[in-house]
């Protein structure tokens, strides 16, 4: 079943499934996805979902990418990583790369570890951001995680330089991987890889709501946007 939200379905769908989120599915940690591309404010956005809560739920947001860097920064260290797969870890940021799926046992290990430390639990929402990010994740994540809904944030080429340049989310500071190659390899990633797992969740029937975000586009903002059509959020 294809469910994508548009004009008047859009409330009542989005409704329908914040009120279910929160209960796991087979012990598999309830989820919502970002998706947008590098420089739309997903972690900001993230942050502030985390801040506010959701229909009434803890949200706990796992910033994947934050997490790699951490790692690669020689500032996290999870349970289980090794040498080598900490040193794979700085590969991929400094190459733009996507990790695949014979990689995704790492993706894991963050994962749960995340999860421990912040201990997480059956009635909370994890707020997922930069995983999954290709289909082949999607499928490996499905046995961790049961990802209830999507929020994509649309976001132009032309304003995703721009709101990089000014730093416009106030995520983007001493970021190395802001170089505007890197930026675009990540844009071309992001539209062949990663934004076909719309497509992906729309056919099994996930709830979509899209957000658009312009170059001054604010975390609050998007977060107004969404309880806008939620009708209800705690705060």
């Amino acid at each position: 079943m294809r469910r994508v939200l548009r004009h008047q379905d859009r409330r009542k769908g989005l409704k329908e499934a914040l009120a279910a989120m929160g209960t796991s599915s087979h012990g598999r940690l309830a989820s919502l996805l970002l998706i947008g591309p590098t420089g739309a404010g997903k972690t900001p956005f993230g942050d502030y979902i985390e801040k506010n809560g959701m229909a009434g739920k803890r949200c706990v947001h796992f910033d994947f990418g934050h997490q790699l860097r951490s790692i690669a920064g020689d500032d996290l260290t999870p349970s289980g990583l090794d040498r080598e797969e900490h040193a794979f870890i700085k590969e991929v940021l400094t190459g733009g790369l996507l990790l695949e799926n014979e990689h995704f046992h790492i993706a894991g290990k963050i994962l749960d570890s995340f999860a421990r430390s912040r201990d997480f639990r059956r009635e909370d929402i994890m707020v997922l951001n930069g995983l999954p990010r290709h289909e082949g994740q999607a499928a490996d994540m499905d046995g961790i995680v049961d990802i209830q809904s999507l929020i994509v944030l649309d976001c132009t080429p032309e304003d995703v330089y721009e709101r990089i340049s000014r730093n416009a989310g106030g995520d983007r500071s001493s970021r190395d991987d802001d170089g505007i190659e890197l930026v675009r390899k990540k844009l071309e990633i992001f539209s062949s890889r990663t934004e076909p797992l719309i497509e992906h969740y729309a056919k099994a029937g996930r709830v979509i709501f899209r957000i658009k975000v312009g170059v001054s586009s604010t975390a609050d903002e998007l977060y107004s946007e969404f309880i806008s059509v939620t009708g209800r959020m705690a705060i």
